[in-house]
């Protein structure tokens, strides 16, 4: 008895499901209008054939495809392909990436809500393992890792409905996970409103990603991948675009005064949470993790690991706005910086720029002593430690570079691209040794040009007295690759004394 009825359940569930299908095959035409409330679902059953055939257009990081200016849907044909390559990570450093069309990160991908996307996803035969593809903008298994799992020479198809708007990042899926996305498989799709977003003058595409190697920051030659590290949550470098230095100096973001600007940031991780930042901006309106929601005259927006923003704002002022992730040592020691260049003219009333310089001496500041005993006073007397040959210089120097400049220029003394020049391989200062005393007193302010590449960044001056001054710049022309020399303390008092 029991089979019969199991029998005629399952006949009954086979004579439904092929009675859904004819209604999904019934044509248009003859069917009754839907109220308001099933438009939608009656257009996610309507057959592709109906909609006009569009290619995707998508562009690499930092460039956005157009808005898509439709005011009906499309079915968007999106081709992706899997390579991977060797590329430079830093000055002298490679790395083995994994990518969605041989750049970190993958294309930007422009959709309208309501559209059929036709995804053909394809793994190139050089690769060594299978890839695949979860789009967080997809209702679905998987967000269609599932349906694209492709091993190297093959291809393969799905679609999906783009039924939500928002910003979203895709990535790879396929085990291990983690090992996939931190060898840089993530991008951006943006689902735009059927009303489209406001216009803005300016739009760009950054994408922040965490790197494990094997070596530490900045160790030269071809560097693997370090599961340990990752596993760890201990990356070697935080960036932005998959390179150190992707969006400065020469490969800064341009824009003018006057402009609005719209930034699409995405964080692929795989397990960093990004504290986005622009040092000298503030945006007028985020779109909080991509969404609906908009957030208004924000300083630092969190981007969460497989999440994304966007940002926009006005530029008021000219000069270099660097971008950051604001846990500040991603920026200044593991490579979270870019740079947006702005040409225009001053606004000394939003921004005057320097006004003056003077000393400053708190009340009672120069008569607040210290108790000292006979022996700290002579030893106080004495001055600071002075070294009797080259060799303690450069001891004494190391010192006195881990403790004031490390932090813009880098342990290795490699600097950060478009932004702090490097001091390893210096053809500014083994030009003239002495540059480097007059920046130490005097700061330096304004274009000079190290190793073929033009820097405007503003170093202040240092508060060192001869001894370290000599000590700390004898370190630098004999480390980092530099040519070698010396510098003593009467050089520097030398300089000091000329007016």
């Amino acid at each position: 008895m029991k089979r019969h009825v199991l029998s005629a359940l399952i006949a009954s569930v086979f004579t439904l499901s092929a009675c859904d299908q004819k209604a999904v095959e019934k044509p248009a035409d003859t069917a009754t209008p839907a109220p308001a409330s099933v438009e939608q679902k009656a257009d996610t059953q309507a057959p592709q054939g109906e909609l006009p055939v569009i290619d995707a257009v998508m562009t690499h990081a930092p460039e956005v495809p157009p808005p898509v200016n439709r005011d009906y849907p499309a079915k968007v044909i999106v081709k992706m392909e899997v390579i991977e390559k060797v590329m430079k990570m830093a000055d002298g450093v490679d790395y083995k990436y994994w990518t969605f069309g041989g750049q970190v990160p993958g294309q930007f991908i422009r959709v309208r809500e309501g559209d059929q996307v036709e995804v053909q996803f394809s793994n190139h035969p050089s690769s060594t393992v299978p890839h695949n593809v979860d789009f967080h903008a997809v209702t679905g298994p998987g967000g269609g890792a599932e349906a694209t799992f492709t091993a190297p020479g093959h291809t393969s198809t799905f679609s999906f409905k783009a039924l939500q708007p928002g910003l979203y990042i895709y990535h790879c899926a396929t085990a291990p996970v983690g090992m996939h996305i931190a060898n840089g498989m993530y991008g951006l799709i943006l689902v735009e409103p059927k009303e489209g977003l406001p216009k803005v003058d300016k739009e760009f595409y950054v994408v922040q990603g965490d790197f494990y190697t094997k070596g530490k920051y900045g160790e030269r030659g071809l560097q693997p991948f370090d599961m340990e590290k990752a596993i760890k949550e201990q990356p070697d470098y935080v960036v932005f675009n998959g390179h150190v230095g992707s969006i400065a100096g020469d490969n800064a973001l341009k824009a003018k005064v006057g402009e609005s600007v719209r930034i699409f940031v995405g964080n692929g991780g795989p397990n960093l949470v990004s504290s986005f930042h622009v040092i000298g901006e503030i945006f007028d309106k985020v779109y909080v993790e991509g969404g609906k929601l908009i957030n208004e005259n924000i300083q630092t927006t969190l981007v969460p690991a497989g999440g994304a923003a966007i940002v926009d704002f006005k530029l008021d002022v000219p000069g270099s706005f660097t971008l950051v992730d604001h846990s500040i040592f991603r920026a200044f020691n593991k490579g979270a910086l870019g740079q947006l260049v702005v040409e225009g003219d001053a606004n000394k009333e939003i921004y005057s720029g320097r006004l003056g310089d003077a000393i400053y001496q708190p009340e009672g500041g120069a008569i607040q002593t210290v108790p000292l005993t006979a022996s700290e006073a002579e030893q106080a007397a004495a001055g600071p430690t002075k070294a009797s040959s080259k060799e303690e210089q450069i001891k004494l120097g190391e010192t006195v570079y881990k403790s004031n400049c490390l932090a813009c220029h880098q342990a290795n003394g490699q600097g950060v691209e478009g932004a702090f020049p490097p001091l390893a391989k210096s053809d500014y200062l083994m030009k003239d040794p002495k540059r480097g005393i007059h920046a130490i007193l005097r700061g330096v302010n304004g274009k000079i040009t190290v190793n073929g590449k033009e820097y405007n960044s503003v170093m202040p001056a240092m508060a060192l007295n001869d001894e370290d001054a000599a000590n700390v710049l004898t370190y630098i022309l004999n480390s980092f690759d530099n040519g070698g020399g010396q510098i003593t303390a009467a050089d520097v008092a030398k300089e000091r004394a000329a007016k």
